[in-house]
């Protein structure tokens, strides 16, 4: 109920907002039409200076220019608000002439003047005349043009921008959600600075409307006054002249302050910092600066005519400045030395001592340095994007968050070479010809293709390297032409594929847990209290070394949870978790019709499989006689090719009992072959077998 509650009151706050807002905008456009009363205008006027005024400050205390990304939309209201105050004040001054009562203007005309009669009216219009020009010529002039250039600078570097944050992503610096999060602030800062380069002409033009807005009110107040109310010349002029300047300064002296802010915001594009902070830090930086300045001013002091109190005074405060910026550069220094010295100090412990835990990567990709630019930004980074897709499409595959994989340049390998290592330990790698590509034949037939002979590093296929001049030929003659990328990004998918099970550890099993607490809270809680995280661990690198995803995630640990009490037996568990997921599993080897081509066990070495079954602490092992063993993968390899030449998976289908056996039996010959058990194949699927495996003298 609380909930609810504090979920209306933000929506209630959210539309009075909105419809205050909505408001103003429609009280502006209606300000130009309906005459205001003084009174009103007075109000109005005081809360358009203290807009102008928060809009600096706001400006003024704002770390980046998107903490006040409303400013190009707020610099076109106060724009309109502005010009929509100078029509009203336009009206009534030249309906009421001598007798205008709006008090802020008048206050503007005589006290901001600071004289009276004619002298007055000079001053004022000379002070007006130079607001006009240094807003016109020097802030609004400048700004424009800062904005204009930061729109397009800041359009320019946005693919560079994004590239080097895809390359923060793909080799593990940031995470997916700081990766989206840094893209959306580029994009909006990208469209303020497109936004403030169309928002400035509404300064510029502010500026020249309330130029012909003074001219208008002069000339037609002095006509009007003279013919329609009979008033002298002398009379006139001092009326009107008077009440424009007023209007003028009260309506420019805002306007004024937005074209400041607005310079101001273009202009620190590239500060992290408050103005106030920013001005501290970088005006003491240096002491010697102001004993400069300090000398300078007594030597003016010195000098004939010059005010000698006043520069002395400044020249001792310049003086006392630098003494107390150059103690504490001084500490600085002393700090910096200290800290030189304990980290020298850290190194020769460092080398005596070694620390009890040297931690390694889950998995890295280690590069000679001619590899390095296929991972630099400046050149693409090509390799740094397929990473990305590597980790996006391990986790839809397999349901496994591979962690980062960090590269790293290694001097000792060849300048083509490169190594995959999981936890430290080399599982695979290869060499590389930059600037060419790898041409597999998938036939192993010979070509007249030229090139140079060498192995695919991911499959072992024959393959050649060939040039981009015999690219298009390769193709045409049913080569697979792969460039540099491409090589390491699929060794890289196969690598992770082929090591999953190696890459879940208890940790990422908690976090895996932590995570679906969220939203199936009972399920979790029941099996953490039947199993421990090293158990669930054991199920789920069974199903990942057989290449079953665990994406699904729920559906294991509900079914975990069914056999919680009749057995903790980890090849029992992974069994029945893989029938529960049968559906999953046979889908990924069916054709469009739903059928599945296996070949089977001949029953009686069947038999004999499972009677030889040895329990290990690794689980089930056939413990076959070694001429029957011998005999039973010359069967399997007599058998297997057929299945292959005619393009489908190498399926054995079996028992239950007799699955995991057949499976560790023939993983270490066959490592893509795929073991099936009768109770696996879901209802709808259709099974064709293509043969029998049996050894010679049974049946």
């Amino acid at each position: 109920m609380s909930d609810f509650t504090s979920m209306m009151t933000r929506n209630i706050g959210r539309n009075h907002s909105d419809i205050f807002v909505a408001s103003g905008v429609i009280v502006v456009i209606a300000m130009m039409l309906i005459p205001l009363p003084g009174v009103i205008l007075d109000i109005l006027m005081a809360f358009n200076l203290v807009l102008s005024l928060l809009i600096i400050l706001m400006v003024l205390f704002s770390k980046r220019a998107l903490d006040f990304s409303v400013f190009p939309t707020m610099l076109l209201i106060t724009t309109v608000f502005g010009l929509a105050l100078n029509v009203s004040s336009t009206r009534l001054i030249l309906s009421k002439g001598s007798d205008f009562d709006g008090q802020l203007i008048r206050a503007f005309a005589s006290f901001v003047v600071g004289a009276e009669g004619t002298q007055g009216l000079v001053i004022g219009i000379l002070i007006f005349i130079i607001i006009i020009a240094v807003q016109f010529i020097v802030i609004t002039k400048g700004a424009t043009r800062v904005a204009e250039v930061a729109a397009r600078f800041t359009l320019d570097a946005l693919p560079g921008k994004q590239m080097s944050i895809d390359g923060a992503l793909g080799s593990g610096a940031i995470t997916e959600e700081e990766a989206t999060l840094k893209k959306d602030e580029l994009q909006m800062e990208v469209g303020f600075y497109g936004a403030m380069d169309g928002a400035t002409k509404f300064v510029s033009g502010n500026v020249k409307v309330g130029l012909f807005i003074t001219v208008i009110n002069i000339i037609a107040g002095i006509v009007m006054g003279m013919t329609i109310r009979g008033e002298s010349l002398d009379l006139a002029l001092n009326t009107y002249i008077t009440l424009t300047i007023g209007d003028g300064l009260i309506s420019q002296f805002p306007a004024l302050l937005v074209s400041t802010a607005t310079g101001l915001i273009v202009t620190r594009a590239i500060s992290d910092g408050t103005f106030g902070s920013d001005v501290s830090q970088q005006f003491t930086a240096q002491s010697k600066i102001y004993w400069i300045a300090s000398v300078f001013l007594i030597i003016l002091a010195l000098l004939p005519n010059f005010p000698k109190a006043v520069l002395i005074l400044m020249s001792v405060a310049m003086g006392v400045l630098a003494y107390r910026l150059s103690l504490k550069e001084m500490k600085s220094e002393e700090k910096e030395r200290s800290a030189q010295e304990n980290e020298e100090k850290a190194k020769k412990k460092d080398d005596t001592e070694m620390s009890p835990v040297v931690p390694t990567d889950p998995i890295s990709l280690e590069l000679g340095y001619g590899l390095i630019p296929l991972v630099d930004s400046d050149h693409g980074a090509e390799l740094l994007d397929r990473i990305t897709r590597i980790r996006r499409e391990a986790a839809l595959d397999l349901g496994l968050v591979v962690p980062r994989i960090r590269i790293i340049d290694n001097m000792r390998l060849e300048p083509a070479e490169y190594c995959i290592k999981i936890k430290g330990v080399e599982v695979g790698g290869g060499a590389i010809r930059p600037g060419q590509f790898l041409a597999i034949n998938p036939t192993g037939e010979d070509t007249d293709l030229e090139g140079e002979i060498t192995q695919d590093p991911t499959f072992g296929l024959p393959a050649l390297w060939i040039t981009e001049a015999n690219r298009d030929r390769a193709e045409r003659l049913g080569f697979t032409v792969v460039d540099a990328p491409s090589i390491i990004a699929t060794h890289l998918t196969e690598i992770i594929k082929k090591h999953a099970s190696e890459l879940l550890g208890r940790q990422e099993v908690q976090s895996i847990l932590d995570t679906l607490k969220r939203d199936y809270s009972a399920v979790v809680e029941e099996i953490t209290k039947s199993f421990s995280t090293g158990e669930i661990q054991k199920v789920l690198q069974g199903l990942l070394s057989e290449q079953v995803s665990i994406r699904n995630i729920v559906v294991i640990l509900e079914t975990l949870g069914d056999f919680a009490a009749v057995t903790k037996d980890n090849s029992f568990l992974i069994e029945k978790v893989r029938q529960a997921l049968s559906r999953q599993i046979c889908l990924s080897y069916v054709n469009d019709n739903k059928v599945m081509h296996v070949i089977t066990l001949d029953p009686q070495l069947e038999h004999q499989i499972i009677e030889s079954k040895m329990d290990t602490t690794s689980g089930p092992v056939p413990a076959l006689d070694p001429n029957i063993h011998r005999q039973f993968i010359n069967a399997v390899v007599n058998t297997l090719p057929n299945m292959q030449n005619q393009g489908y998976y190498p399926i054995i289908l079996c028992s239950e009992a007799a699955r995991p056996l057949v499976h560790n039996a023939t993983v270490r010959e066959f490592p893509e072959l795929v073991v099936l058990s009768v109770p696996e194949i879901a209802q709808d699927i259709r099974v064709e077998s293509l043969g029998e495996i049996k050894l010679e003298g049974n049946g």
